[in-house]
């Protein structure tokens, strides 16, 4: 190992710096210049050079970013109001690609079956070459756009509202350019190629870490425990730390001991060694004697006392320290807490309280600047126990009688004292010293560095702790020094500070770090008469850090003119748990030769020591720490596992034998046994000693001369895959990337976080005011390419704060525990952030390879050998119903309206509620059929139509749509509900309006006065031109006719009405419903809901599409029942509105969407007593059933049952349905109606009621739901999923689970698309070209074996059949339908098929800044849309906490994380979200964003 260290060599002066130095020897020489002009302009000279020439770690990083060439990075968006420093230009710059090449001819905007990836003509160029270039990256193999190919239910392929504005947007449109950008930097993976490994069933298995076979390997033999000198045992030595403070308090009283400075540098207190004996004593003695607690002392020998003091106070806590152990008591010394919310106060109060600390010493200066409670006394800090304060000051002291002595002997095994400890983790510990180990730590600092009687130490460190105290307050007073303390806040003032008083008051030691050199190096210009000469040794505390050794050469450089010699530079290392484990001795003490080591990092990470000559870019260059400590036994063992020795060459954890040492963490015995009593065993498991070791927590090796060498802490350890890589050497790359132009004061931490089973390396730097964006993001990807070229690792995220926003240290430093804490709370709050998952994210599991798929006809063979039954469920059957009058008289609901007009002409059938709860208008029988009758005759007279015409029904939600509704039935015309527009976004809302009607081929418009004005208003006609428009007619003022003859269906399958509704995926799609279709809805829902004549039912629901449609407009007509209608627009201005009308009517059943829920339960939360005393009241609900086309939301439905349980609402009330576009209601639960409430209809009825288990709830895994199996779990269990039965199969429908690709059918519990045959089927598509044959299969399936003779409708959803425990209404054991989504939402990333929802579920559980989240893809990147509810300056919190959620609980790298504004995320009236408008808005940059964050 001798050859592997090489000895500090002077650095080569440049040419042009030897010419000038010769030139100035020459004027010097002639007489030219004076000796002061010459040492001047030669100390500048020199100075100008040290600027110039770096470490050799600042010249490797400068070749490492010499190799790139200059990369693009994907500029955020971010607005101007989240920008904490705004700058000139801090707009996105434009793109240096050409788009104009590659953009083909513009579509025509009226085109009507271009799909949006369509449209985007020029994009398809550049994915074809992202797809093929980064697919190692990402492994998503998704269709373009997100949905899969073999999803063709899309009927109409018409983007919804905001169709015209998507349609051909340029490459060059502001977000597009941006994610090109991404996708190019992409391009050139670092990921190296996934291995194979083996994939359980069901057990994802993270891709397993394969050992390099050509790493580095130790080779030296084994290293043996190292001896230090024997402690010196010539000069008499006092028995303990408190003799020699007597001895000196009473022979010396005049000699001085500290010096305190205030923030200007004066000596504002002398504390002499006499002064120190004596308050000391008085201190002693107030605590023994004059502190009670019920007549008893408030102390006995033993207790711990908090010690208090701000670091400019060196006097006080010296006085402090000594008392206490003049009294036999255990000082714990702290930092001040200036705040309630101080970085670390909590853990350091959880110390506290686990020392049992009551009582607490301070200055009355500090007491006044502690926060106050209202009584005046001192604040119960968080995490603090209770504490009495007292102050020390001498007015405060009792002098203690002549004839009174401590007992105290300040010797032996029991504790001296406890300094605290932060770990890794940021939990606070304590160490406890004996004062056995308190006197050899002395013995052993006074002979290696060589303390003698009356030196003066001048002192930088806090001294409450570490080398601070070890030597500023232990050693000195031993050997009677005198300290100069300089406190941090003078040096913050005047960094040279420390150096002018070495020269004033000639000390001979000094006590630094190296920040503190660094600085006075910067703030030297100008300085004169300023001489080093009078030091023999200038300690450097944290020596062992990889940047101390450029701190310490370039300090060398300058002060060496001004008398500082090379020898005296003594870097030393220690630990809270070893105390000084090791220091250079100058040579005048015996010390060898400095040494320095220029090691591979490549070698390091694999735990190896090798000597680097050829590369230069990959090395660490060390410094020695010089020798172990005199009396001390040291060795290196291996860093996990049982403490085997390491070989000469190998890096490991360095343990010290001494009686020097820490003795134990207090109250902690288990931890204690791990660090402090280590038995260190050779390869062949022999104990090295019969003594136990502590361990230090620094990793080195002993290197030649026996020098040590630390190249880092355990604290800061990272282990990325294999390789070890230490966070201080992270932080040396990245200072060394402009530090001076960027990081304010050089503050940047390094710390790792758990992501996937692996640590993540994060990078935090406080940046300048004056930074630019631009130039924040340039300097974040120079140290990305520094750090993978010096390091070869990837980095995780790099953060950027705002200068002085990190959690500080005592003495200015960063806390890195509070730091991380903060990053993992999404607390931080950066200005700017990059995320880099996508390179160094290695461990993704393999993605999926699909295997040739099985035959139906062997899977079903596999069924009845594996003993299950297929899939297969039905309601109740109908066909006893078919034959009967009632079934032929209710075949048309004409007929119907016209029955009930005649037999209960005032039986009234609709009340429509306002905002305010009134109700509005209330429809009978008879007055439904006339209004009818009248809107029939209007289109016979004034819009001549013809039977069979379509008719575009605009109205509000209420009686006037219904009305129109029959009336064009009653006519032979074919009405289509369509929303009207918006009043406040006609822009959007219009052109939907207009494509509906054109698409429906709608002969006529009826409509109300106001939307006709609407629609002929300035704003509108911008939107649409009117002269497109078919016929208007309002229906207002319709004259009093009737219809000569009211039309009668030819046949049960003419088309009654069209269903035109947009899908989740922005695909607008009409349905056609037949006469047939529509009574038997009708019938299905009546025998499924109870619905009779004296039932009324609640509605709050949109009225145009669906199951809403039917429940609004037909079912009341068919059943006779009466239908409060509660239009949802109307809860904008009164939430409670909904719960209001339910109390009110007593309703017993009641419709309602997932939206119309939400709101009520985040506007009403809150307000259950309010509602209470105004009576509100639900106790009445029997069922509330909530309408969706999607997987039952649980969540939401549980907490609604909860919030309003206190209203009376029943806990099983709350149930779900299920229906599509091709069978609008397949499932729908009604709760049971015991038999004391049957009220009205016969006993044929109560037969006919819905009786049925409670909806019953599973736990699926949700990585085996992504391979499109189901397996079932417990509650609990790690990945599960809870999905809840989507209601009960209503009467006449059947349901079959078909295998999406093979169309066979599937078992029990397994996963496929929903089949379902029913009498009230839709009967197909419509489209504007009459294509119904291209969408055909989707209502005319069968299946490919089995039953291949009936007839089917294929959903388009996935889920599953289960056959539960529970029994139904005939004795069968119940079927259990199972939703889990839409196939068309599906994002097929990876080989394995997401659901956005559950994506979107980890997402939002992430902050609680998070109000709602929507998920899609683009090309191969999945994008994370996420509202954020708190203020935009927290924005960029979310955007690791969104990656790494994603990551960790999906296995997926998000791509895109865009923050927006809450309700940006469109949403349907059915609550669903419009995840495909979003894209759409997102990629033509219609979103305005708060913050766009390009994950590399």
């Amino acid at each position: 190992m001798a050859a592997r260290g090489c000895p500090l060599e002077a650095v080569p002066l440049p040419a042009d710096v030897r010419e000038g130095l010769a030139e100035l020897e020459l004027e010097l020489s002639e007489g030219d210049i004076t000796q002061k002009g010459y040492e001047k302009k030669r100390a500048k000279l020199l100075a100008c050079h040290m600027l110039l020439t770096q470490d050799v770690h600042t010249e490797a990083v400068q070749a490492a970013l010499a190799k790139y060439k200059e990369r693009r990075m994907p500029m955020p968006s971010k607005r101007r109001s989240v920008l904490v420093y705004p700058s000139a230009d801090t707009c996105t710059p434009p793109d240096t690609s050409s788009a104009s090449e590659d953009e083909g001819p513009s579509r025509r905007p009226g085109r009507l079956t271009s799909t949006p990836l369509q449209s985007h003509g020029s994009i398809e160029p550049w994915l074809g070459q992202v797809l093929e270039a980064s697919s190692s990256s990402s492994s998503a193999s998704s269709h373009p756009g997100g949905r899969p190919a073999a999803a063709p239910w899309a009927a109409t392929a018409l983007t919804g509202p905001t169709a015209d504005a998507h349609i051909g947007v340029p490459v060059s449109s502001r977000v597009s350019s941006r994610i090109q950008q991404l996708l190019n930097t992409l391009k050139r993976p670092k990921r190296p190629p996934l291995r194979e490994f083996f994939m359980d069933d069901f057990e994802e298995l993270l891709a397993v870490r394969q050992t390099d076979p050509n790493r580095p390997k130790p080779e030296g033999s084994q290293m043996v425990v190292l001896k230090g000198e024997p402690l010196a045992a010539e000069a008499p030595q006092p028995p303990s730390l408190l003799a020699a403070l007597q001895r000196w308090g009473t022979t010396q009283p005049k000699a001085p001991c500290v010096t305190a400075l205030d923030t200007a540098g004066k000596a504002v207190h002398v504390l002499t060694y006499g002064k120190l004996w004596s308050r000391s004593l008085k201190l002693a003695y107030t605590l023994l004697n004059k502190l009670t607690s019920k007549n008893e002392p408030l102390l006995k020998p033993g207790d711990r006392v908090a010690l208090v003091f701000p670091n400019s106070d060196p006097v006080m806590f010296m006085v402090a320290f000594y008392g206490c152990l003049l009294a036999e008591l255990v000082p714990v010394p702290v930092e001040v807490p200036l705040t309630r919310k101080d970085a670390g106060s909590q853990q350091v109060g959880f110390l506290l309280g686990s020392c049992g600390v009551a009582l607490a010493l301070t200055t009355d200066a500090c007491q006044k600047g502690l926060p106050k409670a209202q009584t005046g006394e001192v604040a119960t800090f968080k995490g603090w126990p209770p504490l009495a304060w007292l102050v020390i000051d001498g007015k405060h002291l009792t002098k203690p009688p002549k004839d009174w002595h401590p007992s105290a002997q300040g010797a032996g095994a029991g504790t001296a004292y406890i300094e605290y400890k932060t770990s890794k983790e940021g939990s606070t510990v304590g160490v406890t010293v004996s004062h056995t180990s308190l006197l050899a730590q002395c013995q052993a600092l006074t002979q290696a560095c060589g303390y003698s009687e009356a030196e003066t130490l001048t002192n930088v460190l806090d001294f409450k702790r570490d080398a601070g105290l070890w030597h500023g307050v232990f050693t000195s007073v031993l050997n009677r020094m005198h300290v100069i303390s300089i406190p941090y806040a003078l040096m913050k003032v005047n960094p040279l500070s420390w150096i002018q008083k070495v020269c004033s008051y000639k000390a001979r030691a000094a006590l630094v770090k190296s920040r503190d050199m660094h600085w006075s190096l910067l703030a030297q210009r100008g300085q004169r008469d300023v001489s080093l000469s009078s030091l023999r040794m200038l300690i450097v505390a944290d020596g062992a850090n990889p940047w101390s050794i450029s701190s310490c050469d370039a300090f060398l450089n300058v002060f060496q003119s001004r008398g500082l010699r090379p020898e005296v530079i003594c870097p030393c290392a220690s630990s809270p748990e070893a105390l000084t484990v090791a220091i250079r001795r100058p040579p005048d003490l015996g010390g060898p030769p400095p040494r320095k080591a220029v090691l591979s990092m490549n070698g390091l990470s694999h735990g190896v020591i090798r000597v680097d000559t050829e590369e230069k870019l990959s090395v660490l260059t060390v410094q020695d720490v010089g020798q172990v400590m005199p009396g001390a036994n040291v060795c290196v063992v291996k860093v996990e596992g049982t403490p085997y020795l390491c070989k000469t060459d190998e890096v490991g954890e360095i343990c010290v034998n001494s009686i020097a040492t820490g003795a134990a963490y207090y109250g902690l015995p288990g931890i204690t046994k791990n660090i402090f009593e280590t038995v260190p065993v050779t390869a062949e498991g022999v104990p090295v000693s019969d003594r136990s070791f502590t361990r230090t927590g620094l990793l080195g090796f002993i290197g030649p001369d026996d020098l040590v060498f630390v190249v880092g802490k355990l604290d800061g350890l990272m282990v990325v895959g294999v390789r070890r890589h230490n966070a201080d050497d992270i932080v040396a790359t990245a200072l060394a990337v402009e530090p001076m132009k960027f990081v304010y004061r050089g503050r940047i931490t390094v710390f790792s976080v758990t992501v996937l089973h692996d640590d993540r390396i994060v990078l935090v730097a406080e940046q300048r005011p004056d930074t630019s964006e631009e130039d924040s993001f340039h300097w974040m990807g120079r140290v990305l390419q520094a750090v993978d070229s010096i390091h070869q690792v990837g980095m995780y995220c790099l953060a950027l704060v705002p200068a002085n926003t990190l959690p500080k240290a005592p003495l200015g430093g960063i806390h890195i525990s509070e730091t991380k804490q903060r990053f993992l709370e999404g607390m931080l709050h950066p200005c700017n952030v990059l995320m880099c998952p996508h390179t160094c994210v290695t461990n993704l599991p393999k993605p999926r390879q699909k295997q040739p798929e099985v035959g139906p006809a062997s899977m079903v063979v596999g069924h009845l050998v594996a003993g299950k039954r297929t899939a297969q469920a039905s309601g109740r059957e109908l066909a006893h119903l078919e034959e009967s009058d009632q079934a032929r008289k209710f075949l048309f609901l004409p007929d119907v309206l016209q029955w009930r007009a005649h037999t209960t002409p005032d039986h009234p059938l609709f009340l429509l509620l306002n905002a305010k709860g009134s109700v509005t208008s209330t429809v009978t029988c008879v007055q439904l059929h006339r209004r009818a009758e009248r809107v029939a005759a209007a289109l016979m007279e004034k819009g001549r139509l013809c039977v069979g015409d379509h008719v575009a029904l605009v109205y509000p939600p209420g009686v006037d749509l219904i009305a129109a509704f029959y009336g064009c039935l009653y006519c032979g015309c074919v009405p289509v509900t369509v929303r009207p527009p918006h009043p406040q976004n006609l822009t959007t809302t219009l052109p939907t309006v207009k494509m509906i009607v054109e698409v429906s081929k709608s002969a006529c418009v009826l409509t109300t006065q106001a939307i006709v004005r609407l629609l002929k208003s300035k704003e509108a006609v911008a939107a649409v031109d009117v002269r497109t428009w078919p016929t208007i007619l309002d229906t207002d003022d319709t004259p009093k006719k009737k219809v000569a003859s009211i039309f009668r269906p030819p046949s049960p399958d003419v088309l009654a009405y069209l269903d035109f509704s947009v899908s989740t995926t922005g695909v607008l799609a009409g349905v056609k419903m037949s006469h047939a279709a529509t009574s038997a809805l009708c019938r299905s829902l009546k025998l499924q809901c109870e619905l009779y004549p004296s039932r009324q039912i609640a509605i709050c629901l949109d009225p145009y599409c669906g199951l809403g449609f039917a429940l609004w407009c037909l079912c009341s007509v068919y059943a006779g029942h009466q239908s409060v209608l509660v239009p949802p627009l109307e809860l904008e201005s009164n939430v409670s509105l909904w719960l209001s009308a339910v109390s009110q009517f007593k309703a017993r059943v009641a419709f309602c969407s997932y939206s119309v829920m939400e709101m009520c339960t985040k506007g009403l939360g809150a307000q259950t007593s309010v509602l209470r005393m105004k009576g509100v009241n639900l106790s009445c609900v029997r069922t509330c059933m909530v309408v969706a086309e999607e997987r039952p939301r649980i969540a939401l439905t549980q907490s609604f049952s909860k919030l309003f349980k206190d209203l009376g609402l029943p806990a099983r009330a709350v149930s779900t349905t299920f229906g599509c576009r091709v069978n609008m209601a397949i499932c729908l639960q009604v709760q049971t109606r015991p038999e004391n409430e049957v009220k009205g209809g016969s006993s044929d009825s109560l037969l006919q009621g819905t009786a049925g288990p409670d909806p019953t709830t599973v736990y699926v895994d949700m990585r085996a739901l992504r391979h499109d199996r189901v397996r079932l779990v417990e509650r609990g269990s790690p990945h599960s999923l809870p999905l809840t039965e989507s209601g009960k199969i209503l009467p006449g429908v059947k349901v079959i689970i078909a295998h999406t690709e093979t169309r066979g059918p599937l078992g029990d519990s397994h996963l496929g698309e929903i089949w379902v045959n029913s009498p009230h089927n839709a009967t197909g598509y419509y489209t504007v070209y009459g294509e119904e044959g291209l969408h055909a299969d989707h209502f005319s399936a069968r299946l490919s074996f089995g039953d291949t003779q009936t007839i089917w409708a294929r959903t388009g959803y996935l889920g599953f059949l289960r056959r539960t425990e529970l029994t139904d209404a005939s004795g069968e054991r119940h079927d259990a339908l199972y939703v889990v989504g839409s196939l068309d939402e599906t994002l097929e990333l990876r080989g394995m098929r997401y659901h956005p929802i559950d994506i979107e579920t980890s997402v939002t559980r992430a902050h609680r800044s998070i109000a709602e989240c929507a998920v899609f893809t683009w090309a191969n990147l999945l994008v994370v849309v996420v509202e954020l509810a708190g203020l935009e300056q927290d924005a960029l919190d979310l955007v690791a906490l969104v990656t790494s959620v994603v990551l960790e609980e999906h296995h997926l790298v998000v791509g895109v994380v865009v923050i927006v504004d809450s309700g940006v995320i469109p949403i349907n009236s059915r609550g669903e979200k419009q995840r495909r408008h979003l894209r759409d808005g997102f990629l033509a940059d219609q979103l305005d964003p708060i913050y766009v964050a390009y994950n590399m």
